[in-house]
């Protein structure tokens, strides 16, 4: 089985893998996530993971004690046409979650596997609907003196804190901190992972 190396830093990301029981290591790519000028939010998270994963990929190509498998993703927000990534700053939390409150919005996780043995690279997202609850002024300040927000998409969290303005979901919750756990599953076991197989009745 291939060793599965996370192109990422977040600590929602390694936690939800902990959370199912896989081993692997974390290689932060360094790229810039504002960089693309894509209008459509699929294509951006798909090809932000993909941007992740061939990054810290090259870092493993010819590598011949062990396979090694790169998991890239790219969180993003959508609303009504307009990407929403991470905010730059307090005034641009405000702005985000102003935008948000009491509506629908769309989370959109990009996820890519990239091989380093024979350089196969797999691309793939998931699609959830979030409603966040109306919320007045003092209310989004309250929220963004948690300090959950600077770090995340669309300026929340769907955890923590957050899990108070989180309306409604419809789709896959764990797509809203940050990876598609049921679709990324399906891609591992394509790759040689056998899901469960820790588990002894």
């Amino acid at each position: 089985m291939p060793k599965l190396i996370l192109a990422s830093a977040s600590p929602r990301r390694k936690d939800l893998l902990k959370q199912i029981g896989l081993e692997f290591e974390a290689y932060p790519a360094d790229i810039d996530e504002n960089s693309l000028g894509y209008m459509d939010a699929g294509k951006y998270a798909e090809e932000m993971s993909r941007r992740k994963a061939l990054m810290v990929a090259k870092d493993f190509y010819g590598a011949t004690d062990e396979e090694h498998l790169i998991l890239g993703a790219d969180t993003t927000v959508e609303i009504d046409g307009t990407i929403l990534g991470k905010p730059e700053d307090y005034d641009d939390a405000v702005r985000m979650l102003e935008s948000i409150q009491g509506k629908w919005h769309r989370v959109i996780t990009g996820i890519t596997l990239v091989n380093a043995k024979n350089r196969q690279v797999l691309t793939d997202s998931e699609i959830t609907r979030v409603k966040i609850r109306s919320m007045t002024p003092e209310m989004i300040q309250a929220y963004l003196k948690t300090g959950e927000s600077l770090d995340k998409a669309g300026a929340y969290g769907a955890q923590g804190y957050g899990s108070l303005i989180v309306e409604r979901v419809e789709g896959c919750f764990f797509n809203v901190i940050g990876l598609p756990i049921y679709k990324l599953s399906r891609l591992l076991e394509q790759q040689g992972f056998k899901m469960l197989s820790w588990f002894r009745g």
